[in-house]
């Protein structure tokens, strides 16, 4: 049987580009990425004991991820305090940087999603994992017609920011 600790670290590799996708959205600089990357482990850790996979572990973790984002951005101190485990040795776990020619084709819609709210861009970051209604209501925390409603909207705030219309 595995050790809990070896299982959260597989499948914390085998499901970090979910991180990475909410650190991009909520961070500028790779510096910020790399401690909300360290920031929402050390939440996924704390909280894994909660995970009774009731849902997929991905939703769950999108979960934790976006309200360890959300909270951490609203702060005035928009510094990661990151607090460590002496006995972690998950902890070892890196962050792979997107490949450079990836980041670049996605600079431009990142910026525009990042001028959207924060409920915005986190409708929009599990509408691009092609994640159904029910589970981004879920994740998010909000029925699933309140989802649809909310994607429609912030849909055509992204549309208008990435296509705009001369005057």
């Amino acid at each position: 049987m595995k050790s809990k600790e070896t299982e959260f670290t597989q499948l914390i590799e085998s499901n970090q580009g979910i991180v990475h996708k909410v650190c991009r959205i909520y961070c500028d600089t790779p510096e910020a990425r790399e401690d909300l990357f360290q920031e929402i482990v050390l939440q996924l850790w704390k909280s894994f004991d909660s995970f009774k996979g009731d849902s997929k572990f991905s939703t769950w973790m999108y979960r934790v991820g976006l309200n360890t984002a959300i909270t951490l951005f609203r702060q005035k101190n928009r510094t990661v305090n990151t607090t460590s485990l002496d006995d972690g040795s998950f902890f070892n776990i890196k962050s792979n940087d997107y490949d450079e020619d990836y980041e670049e084709k996605l600079k431009f819609l990142y910026a525009c999603i990042k001028k959207l709210n924060d409920v915005e861009r986190a409708l929009i970051l599990l509408y691009l994992e092609d994640l159904p209604y029910k589970d981004i209501a879920s994740t998010i925390g909000i029925t699933e017609v309140n989802a649809r409603v909310k994607m429609n909207r912030a849909k055509t705030k992204l549309k208008e920011m990435m296509n705009p219309q001369p005057k």
